[in-house]
């Protein structure tokens, strides 16, 4: 393999930028183990005292990620996180208002491999709360990460909140409105779709997000984020092979998938984990107005997911010719 590397004069600003991904890919991928392998020396070594506090602490607060988390805004606001959106770049784009006396739950889509639309929009800078004033965001992901010693409170400061039932109801059932749950509505199985050019969705059989806004009268939200899955290659994994089948066992035994991804690294083009220098247009659909229903029936969860369905599939036609995609390429739903 011919390796291409980067060339030697890139400006300063291009090199701190790929230096601000390279550590959001660390505290993604390593940054958790890293915690956990850091409180077992505090339990094996001279400061156990310590672990036993924060095991104190872990009791006290373990609810805290279903109950709205813990963000800073200095921690959001970092300055490697403007960096971080601009290597890529990523952008949000405004299709409609908010009106925030509402409260929203908003559909991210797709997955991608890393979800980094998602991050980026949701969890740093203030281009959300510009788009929409009056809203907090709040990005819900897999409880198993908030179950990690000194890690849950970074992700937490991020404003980043569990995806579990009871969590989502806390956010959605605050009153006087002004709060948006994010939901990536695929999951971590739809990582493993996640290969460029891909517009494959699962959602066909998800319904909970939807029987949520019944329940709790919040506004759905559309999210379609062009370029996710342009970040990252992954290895050739089509439904029915034997490493499909390998990565679909694991998520259902760990909850999480292992898409066997690479892109480029830090001084040359040909392989390593940081992502393509890619743009992600983060675009946010106009809301579907759902009245409080505390008891839906099967046939109006299926009639809002129609709705949805159809409100999604039209929000990506109308804006697809602004990000590359061809004209005959449509979503697919599985």
């Amino acid at each position: 393999m011919k390796v291409e590397f980067a060339p030697i004069n890139i400006p300063l600003k291009r090199r701190i930028q790929t230096v601000a991904v390279l550590q959001w890919i660390f505290s993604f991928l390593l940054l958790a183990e890293f915690c956990c392998g850091f409180f077992v020396i505090l339990i094996l070594g001279n400061f156990w005292f310590l672990a036993v506090l924060y095991l104190l602490w872990l009791y006290l607060d373990w609810e805290t990620p279903c109950t709205g988390g813990r963000r800073s805004q200095w921690v959001r606001s970092w300055t490697v996180w403007k960096y971080f959106r601009e290597y890529f770049p990523i952008h949000l784009i405004k299709t409609s208002d908010l009106n925030p006396n509402h409260n929203y739950l908003l559909g991210f889509h797709p997955h991608g491999v890393l979800v980094a639309g998602a991050f980026g929009n949701f969890c740093t800078g203030p281009s959300f709360q510009n788009l929409f004033p009056g809203l907090t965001p709040y990005l819900h992901i897999m409880p198993i990460w908030f179950g990690c010693p000194f890690f849950r409170e970074y992700i937490m400061s991020a404003g980043m909140v569990s995806a579990s039932k009871e969590s989502v109801s806390y956010v959605l059932n605050k009153e006087g409105g002004g709060h948006a749950s994010i939901i990536v509505i695929g999951g971590a199985e739809e990582s493993l779709n996640a290969h460029p050019g891909s517009l494959t969705l699962n959602i066909l059989k998800r319904k909970g997000f939807i029987k949520m806004a019944l329940k709790h009268g919040a506004h759905l939200v559309p999210v379609f984020s062009f370029g996710e899955n342009e970040l990252f290659k992954q290895v050739a994994n089509p439904k029915g092979s034997w490493l499909r089948n390998v990565q679909e066992k694991l998520q259902k035994i760990m909850g999480f998938a292992l898409p066997l991804f690479h892109a480029r690294g830090v001084f040359q083009y040909s392989f390593g984990l940081i992502p393509y220098r890619q743009p992600i247009h983060t675009v946010v659909g106009s809301p579907i107005p759902v009245k409080r229903n505390l008891n839906p029936t099967t046939e109006e969860i299926e009639q809002l997911h129609a709705l949805y369905l159809q409100k999604l599939r039209k929000l990506f036609e109308e804006h697809k010719r602004n990000y590359g995609i061809p004209e005959h390429k449509t979503l697919i739903f599985e």
